[in-house]
C-alpha cells in the first residue's frame, strides 16, 4: 500500500462549501486548462526567486477549497523598461461543476527571502483573481488567450476577511499594485473530460505530474493531460471473502451495540425503555482507487455470520479454534473489477458497514417484523485498501483492517475498538480484524456472463432441492452488478423476477443479483452528484391582495343611513361640502391635467365609517367588538388607530351575526363610547414646499398605480380580522377642486399551505413547480370614503430645495464668521449677530471668570481683562482654523430613502499652482464614492447629467481609501452615492398587534411636520499630503418613510427558522419597471433591511420564474419581527421596484393530535410578569378550541398558573389555531400561542344518503336511530362538522341500557348544488367519540 498511501496523501484537498451542495450544478464538470507565463512588473527585484500557487476560491461564502498548486522556483530578470521579469510558463488543469460567478482560482506571488539567521522563509507579495465563470454558467471569454492579471498588495488570506466584497472592484480595501501583472492564458479543455473518472473535481494539477492511470505524453512535451490517453484495464474476480473481527464476531457486535445502545440514551437523555439496537444488516463495499478518487461508484453487497451459511461450519476457512467457528462475515456472491489497471498506485478499497435499527424486545428476543418501519443507521466500522502486485495470477490475499481516526478513501467516521477491549495475546496487526479472499484474473472460467449464471440458476432452481452440506462453487454464485449501491428499502423489499436464486436468511433478502435494470449506465464518480437546482419548499405566490375598484353604487337607503348617522362632511378649499361622486374608470387619468391643476397642495382625507360582517362569508372566526386599523400612506409615518367599537345603527352595542355594517365609534380611556361624531377621520397633507425635487410627479405616479393596504385586528383579542386593499387612483382630481369617494372593501385573511417539499421525478420536470395556492376568507366588509381637497400652493425660492446634482465648493477668499449669524432681507444685505450669555459661548472662560474674586472693583476689572486676553490668545489658532475650516466648506442635503441611491457630484478644486495627489476621507458606510466607471455612467443617465466621465480616474490606497491626482488649478467632479438598507426606528414606528400605539391621535399629519426627520451628519474631507484638507463636504441626511407596495404577514414558532420561497411577479407586471428593456426578461436583485437576514434571488433556469428565498431567524414570544425587501432589475441597484414589508410573529408552538369530533383536554403553564395583570385568553377559532378561564381573570406577578384548554377539531386534517393571552387594562399581548392540529378521521360506522332540494326552502327533519350497546344506561352528547347545514333536536339525551334512542335531526337549505358529507358524532359523558355517522346529502 505504499504507492497508494503516498499518492492518496499528498493530493488530500478540502471540499467546497457545505452550502455549494444546494446550489444548481450543471450537467457535467466543466474542464480548465490555465497557463501560468510570466510575471512581470516594477515590484519584482532582479536576482530574487519567486514562486506561484494557485488555489481555488469561493467569494460568496469566503471559502477555499481544493488543493494549492505550487510552481517551480523561477528567478527574475531584467526587462525592459526599468523592470523585471519572471518566466514560469507552466500549464495546470482541473475541472469544477460549481459554474457560479463567486467561484474563482487566486494566483499567490511568493518570494524567498532571508531570515536574520541566515536561513531562508517564504513571503507572500501579492496575489490576483482569476474569474471562472461569469454572469451565469458560462465560461469567462474562452477565446481569449492572453491576459494581464491584475495584481493586489497583500497576501490572500485578506479574502477571508468578512469586510472582503464580491465583486472585487467594489471592494475599498484591496489596492493594487502600480506597473505589475500576470501574464496568463486561460480556456476550457474538452479533452480533459475523458479522464473524469481518474482526476478528481476541483483539484489543480500540472501536465507534468503523474496521473494513475494515464499513458506518458508522446514526444518531448511531457505534458501527459494536453492529449490524456488511459491505461488499459485488467478484469479480476473477487471471491470467497472472509472478513474476521477481533476479538470475535459475537463479542464485537455486543461491545458495539452496547456503545450504540448507551449514545442513544444519553443523546435522548432517558433510562433504559426497553428499546435497543440491534444489527440489522452488514454491508461491504467494494471499489477502485487510484490515489485519487473511486475510479467507479463503489459495489454494495451484503454479508451474513459465515453459520449462517451452512449448518456444518466455516467452508474449510482456517481458524484458531472451536470457539472461533462460524465468528467469521462471508460473502455469498463473486465481485468483478473490470477498471483494474496494472499500476502501483491503482488498489481496491474495502468498507465495512453496519446497518443498525431500534426495536422492542418479547419475551427476550428482537422482533425482526418491526424493524422494516424503524429508520435505519448506518455506521462504518472498518477499512482496508489491497495494492495488486502486477504479474501475480490467483493467489489468496489477507489484509489487515483499519479503524479510528486515520484517513481513509470513503471520508467517513470510522468506529474504533475502545483501548479498554483490546488484549495483548494478539498482534496489532489484526487487532482490528482481516480481510480473507481469493483473487483471480480473467479466465476461460470465468468468461461466462451473469445473464448465462441467471439462466443456469433459474433451470437449476426448477429442479426438487436436493439435501447437501456442500457449498455451491465459485462458478455457481452470481456476480454482483454495478449500481449506487443498496438503498435500506431495496435490502428490505421482496424479491422480483424470475432470474433470481437467492434465499432469505434471518428475515433479510438479498439482491445480489438484481439491484435494477441491467442497462443502467455505472456512476462515473464517487460523490454523489447533486440535481439541478429546486427549491426545497414549494413557493408561494408573491399576490397580494387584489385591490378592487370599489365602484358601489349606492341605493337611496343606504345614502339615508350614512346622512342619519352623523358622520362630519368633508369641506373644501370654500369650506363646501364634497359630495360623494362615482369613482372614475381605472387607468383613465391625465397626468398633464394634474400637473396643470392651480391647486397643487393636496389634502388626502380618509374617512372610515363602518364595518360589518359578509353575508356570504364564513362563520367559523369570532366577530369583533372593537377593532383598530394599522396602514402606511406613501412615505408618512406608519398609522395605528386607537380602538374604535362597533355600534349597530340604533347606538347599541353590535351582536349576533348581524350582516349590516356596524358603525365605527371612538372609546374613551375609562371604555365608554366617545360623544363625538362616529367613524375616525385622518387627514394627510401633501404640500408640494415639502417635497423632493421632482416628487410631485412620483406622488401622482403613487396614487395612479399603487394601492392602500390596510390591516383590520380585533381590540380585544389583538387577533388579526383581515386585511382589506383599496385602489388609490379616484384621488386623482383632474382638474376638479375636490374629489369624495365611498368604497365597500372585502376583508379578507390570506391563509398560506403548509411548506411542503418537492421530491422523486415530478421535481426535474421543466416547467412543474408551480407556487402555493393561497386560500382566502372574506371575514366583513369595511365602509371608508376617501377624499382630496385641493390648495394653493405659495412657492417660495427659499422653501425649494436645489435640483442640480453637482456641489460646488465655496470660494476660499468669502469667510464666514463662527457664531448663530442671522441674514436678514435688507436692502444692504449686512449680517448682525445676537448677542449670547457668555455661559452659553464658552463654559470654560465662564468657570475661569468666576474662579477667583479680588477685592475691589478695579482689580476686579483687571484681573477679568487679562483672563479674558488669555484665553482669546489660548483659543485663537483653534478659531482661525474652524473659521477657515467653514470657509472651504460646502453641505449637500440628501432625503434618504430606505435602498433608494441618491447620487451628486462634488467639484474639487486644487487650490495650489503645483500637481496633488488628493486623498478622499469618508466616516460612513453608507456614504461612497463611485470608483466602477460604468456604475458612474449608468446615475448619470438616470440623473440626465452632462458632465464627462472619467476613465480610471482613482487609485485605491492600502486602506482603500480613494486617491485623485489634481493638476495645478484643475476642477473635477468626484461621483458620490448615498445608499441605505437599514431601517431607521424613527422612520418605521412599531406597527401590529403588540400594543395599541397613541400616533393616530392627532388627525393631520404632515411630510413638513414629520416627527421622522433625524437629521445625520456625514463628514468627507479632501486632503493632500501631510493631512492638510483642501476642501470639505458636509452631507446632511435626513431619513424619509418609505413607500410599501406589499405587506406579508407570518406566524411562525418562536426561536426556530422560517424559511420561505416567494416567486416574483412577472417583471414587466411590477410598477416602476422600465419598458423595452434589451435582452429579455432582466435579472431581479434583492437586498433586505436586516443584515442578519439571509435573502436572495434563485432563478429556475431560462424562460423560468425568479424566487426569492428568505430566512428568518424568529424571536422568543410574543416578539413581532418586521423588516423590509427591496426588489430592483438594475445591476447597480438605484431605485427598488418594489419594496415589501414583512412581519414575522413569533409564537409559542403545541403539537396536539386529536380525533374529528372528540374532546382533547390539555395545560398550558402561565408565567406572570414583573407586574399583576388581569389578562383574558382569546381564541381564533372558539367553536373548536375551549379556555378555562373562559373570562378574565388574575395572573399574579411572577407566578405560575395553569390555563387549560380543549380542542375538539371539525374536520380532519392538519389546521392551525391561534391563542393569544392579552392584559384587557392595557390591551397589551403577554403571550401567544400557536396551536398545530394534527388531527384524524374517527372510524365511520354508519352511513346514510339523502337528496335535497337546493337554493333556498325551509329545509328538512329526518331521524335515526342509535342503540345503546352497553347494560346501564348512559348519557350522550351530539355533535356536528357542518353546524351550518345540520340542527339536532337535542344535543344531548340519555338512553337505558339496551335501548334504541331515536335523534331528531334538521338539515338546514343550501344555496347551492352540490354535494357534502356531514359527520354526526355521538360522544360519552367524557366527550369521547362512541360512535359517528356519516350522512351524504345531494343537493338538486
Amino acid at each position: 500500500m505504499g504507492e497508494w498511501d503516498r499518492v492518496f496523501r499528498q493530493h488530500l484537498a478540502l471540499p467546497p462549501h457545505p452550502q455549494r451542495g444546494r446550489a444548481r450544478p450543471p450537467p457535467r464538470s466543466t474542464a480548465f486548462r490555465c497557463v501560468l507565463k510570466y510575471l512581470h512588473g516594477a515590484a519584482l527585484s532582479q536576482g530574487v526567486e519567486y514562486q506561484l500557487r494557485l488555489s481555488l476560491f469561493d467569494a460568496t461564502y469566503h471559502h477555499f477549497f481544493g488543493r494549492t498548486w505550487r510552481s517551480s522556483w523561477r528567478a527574475a530578470g531584467a526587462a525592459p523598461p526599468r523592470s523585471a521579469r519572471a518566466a514560469f510558463n507552466e500549464v495546470v488543469y482541473f475541472h469544477t461543476s460549481l459554474n457560479h460567478p463567486g467561484i474563482a482560482a487566486v494566483v499567490e506571488v511568493v518570494v524567498m527571502g532571508g531570515k536574520g539567521d541566515g536561513g531562508s522563509q517564504h513571503l507572500s507579495c501579492g496575489f490576483g483573481i482569476i474569474p471562472l465563470f461569469h454572469g451565469g454558467s458560462e465560461v469567462t471569454d474562452p477565446a481569449t488567450e492572453d491576459r494581464a492579471l491584475k495584481l493586489y498588495h497583500g497576501t490572500p488570506r485578506a479574502l477571508l476577511h468578512p469586510r472582503f466584497q464580491d465583486p472585487v472592484e467594489k471592494n475599498k480595501y484591496m489596492t493594487v499594485m502600480e506597473k505589475s501583472h500576470l501574464q496568463y492564458a486561460l480556456k476550457s479543455h474538452q479533452p480533459l473530460e475523458a479522464i473524469f473518472h481518474l482526476l478528481p473535481e476541483n483539484l489543480l494539477i500540472s501536465g507534468l505530474q503523474t496521473v494513475p492511470g494515464l499513458l506518458p505524453a508522446r514526444g518531448d512535451t511531457g505534458d501527459c493531460l494536453q492529449k490524456p490517453r488511459l491505461m488499459k484495464t485488467v478484469t479480476c474476480y473477487l471471491e470467497r471473502l472472509f472478513i474476521r473481527l477481533y476479538p470475535s464476531l459475537e463479542e464485537f457486535e455486543e461491545e458495539l451495540l452496547d456503545l450504540l445502545n448507551s449514545d442513544r440514551l444519553l443523546q435522548a437523555n432517558t433510562t433504559p425503555d426497553g428499546e435497543e439496537v440491534v444489527v440489522r444488516e452488514r454491508r461491504l463495499h467494494v471499489g477502485v482507487h487510484n490515489g485519487l478518487r473511486f475510479v467507479r461508484a463503489p459495489q454494495v453487497t451484503v454479508l451474513v455470520p459465515e453459520a449462517e451459511l451452512s449448518p456444518g461450519g466455516s467452508r474449510g476457512v482456517p481458524s484458531s479454534g472451536a470457539r472461533d467457528a462460524g465468528q467469521a462475515l462471508a460473502l455469498r456472491s463473486r465481485i468483478q473489477l473490470s477498471e483494474m489497471v496494472p499500476h502501483p498506485a491503482f488498489g481496491v478499497c474495502f468498507q465495512l458497514e453496519y446497518v443498525f435499527c431500534s426495536m422492542g424486545r418479547a419475551g427476550g428476543k428482537a422482533l425482526s417484523g418491526s424493524a422494516r418501519g424503524e429508520a435505519a443507521d448506518m455506521r462504518s466500522v472498518r477499512w482496508a485498501v489491497w495494492s495488486p502486485v502486477p504479474g501475480t495470477g490467483d493467489t489468496e490475499v489477507v489484509l489487515p483492517l483499519h479503524g479510528g481516526a486515520r484517513r481513509g478513501p470513503c471520508r467517513a467516521l470510522v468506529y474504533q475498538t475502545p483501548l479498554s477491549s483490546r488484549s495483548s495475546r494478539q498482534g496489532k496487526h489484526v487487532e482490528s480484524g482481516t480481510v480473507q479472499f481469493h483473487v483471480s484474473t480473467v479466465s476461460e472460467e470465468h468468461l461466462v456472463t451473469a445473464a448465462e449464471i441467471l439462466c443456469k440458476d433459474r433451470d437449476e432452481s426448477k429442479q426438487p432441492p436436493t439435501p447437501s452440506l456442500r457449498v455451491p462453487t465459485p462458478r455457481q454464485v452470481p456476480v454482483s452488478p454495478r449500481g449506487p449501491g443498496l438503498s435500506v428499502s431495496q435490502l428490505v423489499a421482496s424479491p422480483r423476477g424470475t432470474g433470481q436464486t437467492l434465499q432469505q436468511d434471518a428475515g433479510i433478502t438479498h439482491l445480489e443479483a438484481d439491484l435494477g435494470s441491467p442497462d443502467a449506465e455505472p456512476c462515473a464518480s464517487d460523490q454523489l452528484r447533486a440535481l439541478p437546482f429546486t427549491p426545497l419548499q414549494l413557493p408561494m405566490a408573491a399576490v397580494g391582495l387584489q385591490a378592487c375598484s370599489s365602484r358601489v353604487s349606492l341605493s337611496r337607503a343606504s345614502l339615508a343611513r350614512l346622512h342619519a348617522a352623523g358622520f362630519p362632511d368633508i369641506l373644501d378649499y370654500n369650506q363646501e361640502p364634497v359630495e360623494i361622486s362615482e369613482p372614475v374608470e381605472l387607468g383613465s387619468f391625465n397626468l398633464r391635467l394634474e400637473e396643470a391643476d392651480p391647486l397643487q397642495g393636496n389634502e388626502i382625507v380618509l374617512q372610515f365609517l363602518a364595518f360589518g360582517r359578509d353575508a356570504q362569508g364564513s362563520t367559523e372566526g369570532p366577530w369583533p367588538r372593537t377593532v383598530f386599523l394599522t396602514f402606511q400612506f406613501y412615505r408618512f409615518p406608519p398609522v395605528t388607530t386607537p380602538r374604535l367599537q362597533l355600534v349597530s345603527t340604533d347606538r347599541g352595542p353590535a351582536t349576533g351575526l348581524a350582516v349590516l355594517a356596524q358603525l365605527l365609534v371612538r372609546v374613551n380611556e375609562d371604555g365608554t363610547l366617545s360623544t363625538r361624531p362616529p367613524g375616525l377621520q385622518l387627514k394627510y397633507m401633501v404640500d408640494p414646499a415639502f417635497l423632493r425635487p421632482g416628487e410631485q410627479r412620483w406622488f401622482l405616479r403613487y396614487l395612479a398605480e399603487h394601492s392602500l393596504q390596510i390591516d383590520v385586528w380585533d381590540g380585544d383579542s389583538l387577533l388579526h380580522v383581515g386585511s382589506a386593499a383599496v385602489k388609490l387612483e379616484p384621488l386623482l382630481r383632474q382638474g376638479q377642486r375636490a374629489v369624495r369617494t365611498y368604497h365597500e372593501l372585502e376583508v379578507a385573511t390570506t391563509e398560506y399551505e403548509p411548506d411542503g417539499t418537492v421530491m422523486g421525478r415530478e421535481a426535474l420536470r421543466h416547467g412543474a413547480l408551480r407556487p402555493l395556492g393561497v386560500r382566502v376568507a372574506v371575514r366583513g366588509r369595511l365602509h371608508l370614503c376617501l377624499a382630496n381637497v385641493g390648495h394653493p400652493c405659495e412657492e417660495t425660492p427659499g422653501q425649494l430645495p436645489s435640483q442640480t446634482h453637482i456641489v460646488t465648493a465655496p470660494d476660499s477668499t468669502v469667510t464666514t464668521p463662527r457664531g448663530s449669524w442671522r441674514s436678514p432681507n435688507t436692502a444692504g444685505g449686512g449680517r448682525t449677530a445676537w448677542a449670547r450669555r457668555l455661559v452659553d459661548v464658552d463654559n470654560e472662560l465662564e468657570a475661569a471668570l468666576r474662579s477667583r474674586q479680588p477685592e475691589g472693583w478695579p482689580k476686579q476689572r483687571t484681573w477679568d481683562l487679562q483672563v479674558i486676553n488669555a484665553y482669546r490668545d489660548h483659543i485663537k489658532g483653534e478659531s482661525i482654523y474652524q473659521m477657515l475650516s467653514q470657509a472651504i466648506t460646502a453641505t449637500r442635503t440628501v432625503h434618504a430613502v430606505l435602498g433608494t441611491a441618491e447620487f451628486f457630484e462634488f467639484a474639487l478644486k486644487n487650490p495650489y499652482s503645483v500637481q496633488h495627489t488628493v486623498t478622499i476621507e469618508v466616516d460612513h458606510p453608507e456614504l461612497s464614492v463611485i470608483l466602477d466607471p460604468r456604475e458612474w455612467r449608468h446615475f448619470k443617465e438616470l440623473t440626465k447629467s452632462v458632465t464627462p466621465v472619467e476613465e480610471d480616474m482613482f487609485h485605491l490606497r492600502d486602506d482603500l481609501k480613494p486617491q485623485v491626482y489634481l493638476r495645478p488649478s484643475e476642477t473635477v467632479r468626484i461621483p458620490f452615492k448615498y445608499q441605505t438598507f437599514s431601517a431607521d426606528p424613527a422612520v418605521v414606528a412599531a406597527q401590529g398587534p403588540a400594543g395599541l400605539g397613541t400616533g393616530a391621535n392627532a388627525d393631520t399629519h404632515s411630510l413638513g411636520k414629520s416627527g421622522a426627520k433625524q437629521t445625520k451628519l456625514i463628514q468627507v474631507s479632501f486632503q493632500v499630503s501631510g493631512g492638510k484638507p483642501i476642501a470639505l463636504l458636509r452631507v446632511k441626511v435626513e431619513p424619509q418613510p418609505h413607500v410599501v407596495d406589499q405587506t406579508f404577514r407570518f406566524y411562525h414558532p418562536e426561536l426556530t427558522f422560517l424559511k420561505k420561497t416567494i416567486r416574483l411577479p412577472p417583471w414587466h407586471t411590477l410598477p416602476g419597471t422600465p419598458v423595452g428593456v434589451p435582452g429579455g426578461q432582466p435579472e431581479m436583485f434583492v437586498r433586505c433591511s436586516d443584515p442578519d437576514i439571509i435573502c436572495e434571488t434563485k432563478s429556475l433556469g431560462p424562460g423560468e420564474p425568479q424566487d426569492i428565498f428568505l430566512k428568518v431567524a424568529g424571536g422568543p414570544s410574543p416578539q413581532i419581527k418586521k423588516f423590509f425587501v427591496a426588489i430592483y432589475t438594475d445591476t447597480w441597484l438605484a431605485a427598488p421596484v418594489q419594496i415589501w414589508q414583512f412581519y414575522l410573529h413569533s409564537l409559542q408552538r403545541l403539537d396536539v393530535a386529536c380525533t374529528a369530533g372528540q374532546l382533547t383536554r390539555l395545560s398550558l403553564l402561565l408565567r406572570g410578569t414583573a407586574a399583576p395583570r388581569r389578562v383574558q385568553a382569546f381564541t381564533s377559532h372558539p367553536q373548536e378550541l375551549e379556555v378555562d378561564p373562559n373570562g378574565a381573570f388574575l395572573l399574579p406577578a411572577n407566578g405560575i398558573q395553569d390555563l387549560y384548554i380543549g380542542v375538539r377539531p371539525r374536520r380532519a386534517g392538519s389546521k392551525f389555531i391561534y391563542l393569544n393571552l392579552v392584559d384587557v387594562e392595557s390591551h397589551q399581548l403577554v403571550s401567544s400561542w400557536l396551536l398545530c392540529l394534527s388531527c384524524r378521521q374517527p372510524l365511520i360506522s354508519k352511513a346514510f344518503e339523502i337528496s335535497l332540494p337546493a337554493g333556498g326552502g325551509r329545509g328538512c327533519n329526518k331521524r335515526i336511530t342509535y342503540t345503546n350497546p352497553y347494560p346501564s344506561p348512559r348519557l350522550y352528547f351530539l355533535c356536528t362538522n357542518r353546524p351550518d347545514l345540520l340542527q339536532f333536536k337535542e344535543d344531548s339525551f340519555e338512553v337505558a341500557g339496551g335501548e334504541v334512542y331515536t335523534i331528531g335531526l334538521r338539515f338546514a337549505p343550501s344555496p347551492t348544488v352540490g354535494e357534502e358529507e356531514i359527520l354526526i358524532h355521538i360522544n360519552d359523558h367524557e366527550d369521547k367519540n362512541e360512535e359517528t355517522f356519516c350522512v351524504k346529502v345531494l343537493y338538486q
